[in-house]
């Protein structure tokens, strides 16, 4: 747990996993309901691998200025001078935002966004977003699962939901509503001043909490971005299908090998084994669109 504002109360918990040689690591940035360990999927495999991952939790912030304010001090603290995110949903947002907050002494070396948007008004509740800090826990809470799936779910996507709700437990009122807040506050991105940075699009063609409409918008932000599609894996992919998003995330960082960007320790790099699971990838892909 780390603190770098002059608040005391605003506490970042992380998980710093992998060799601490690397001086550019891929960061986690959860969703509104998620903990630092919604990705441990993430950590166990990459870091086996040889990858040095952080996956964060934020403290309470109300605004995204603020936020970037604290997130560069955490990356200062750390001695971190650019690193690879990888946002979910609200996660990727923020990534987002911190890269465009960044622009003129990039931190921001690529980016990961795991069904995210680059305009907060397509919740609509740019209105309601002032009020979140009024409301009780448990209303909170309710906004929050209202956008989880229900119905019938394969056991994965279920375990993963039931392990989300969980993590929801266990946040408080303050961090909730901040959350909802950062989430529905009237902001967008704006993309010329991020327009050079590596983009990964990653989402999913079942069902999710993302519209059609803001998945498609994303595509335009970033007509150069890497696809990712996921074929099913719901709001939490990460969780569910966490072998397919781990194999995109390698095929992300892929580009950075070899170079000081790298999130990989140099000696755990087989590049032929990562060609051939590439391959496999993409011939599932094509069986499965047969």
């Amino acid at each position: 747990q780390i603190i770098v504002d002059d608040d005391d109360s605003k506490v970042w918990s992380l998980y710093d996993a992998g060799p601490r040689s690397i001086r550019c690591p891929l960061i986690f940035l959860p969703p509104v309901s998620g903990t630092a360990d919604v990705f441990f999927q993430q950590i166990l495999a990459l870091t086996g691998w040889g990858y040095r991952v952080i996956a964060l939790q934020y403290p309470v912030y109300w605004d995204h200025l603020e936020f970037c304010d604290g997130f560069r001090k955490l990356l200062d603290h750390l001695q971190l001078d650019k690193v690879h995110l990888f946002g979910a949903s609200l996660g990727g947002f923020l990534a987002q935002k911190f890269a465009e907050y960044t622009h003129k002494s990039p931190r921001v070396q690529s980016l990961i966004l795991c069904n995210s948007f680059s305009d907060t008004s397509i919740f609509n509740q740019t209105w309601t977003a002032n009020s979140f800090w009024l409301m009780p826990a448990f209303m909170l809470k309710k906004i929050v699962l209202g956008n989880f799936a229900s119905g019938p779910l394969d056991p994965e996507m279920a375990d993963g939901i039931d392990f989300m709700v969980d993590r929801l437990e266990s946040l408080g009122q303050s961090e909730l509503a901040s959350r909802l807040t950062l989430n529905c506050q009237n902001s967008y991105v704006e993309p010329h001043k991020i327009r050079d940075i590596p983009v990964t699009i990653m989402d999913v063609f079942d069902q999710s909490a993302l519209s059609t409409e803001a998945k498609e918008e994303m595509y335009k932000l970033y007509p150069n971005a890497r696809r990712a599609h996921l074929k099913t894996g719901g709001n939490f992919p990460y969780l569910c299908r966490s072998a397919e998003v781990n194999l995109y995330i390698q095929i992300h960082l892929l580009q950075f090998h070899g170079t000081r960007y790298a999130a990989i320790d140099p000696s755990m790099v087989s590049a032929e084994e990562l060609e051939v699971q590439k391959i496999r990838l993409c011939s599932s892909n094509e069986q499965e669109e047969q």
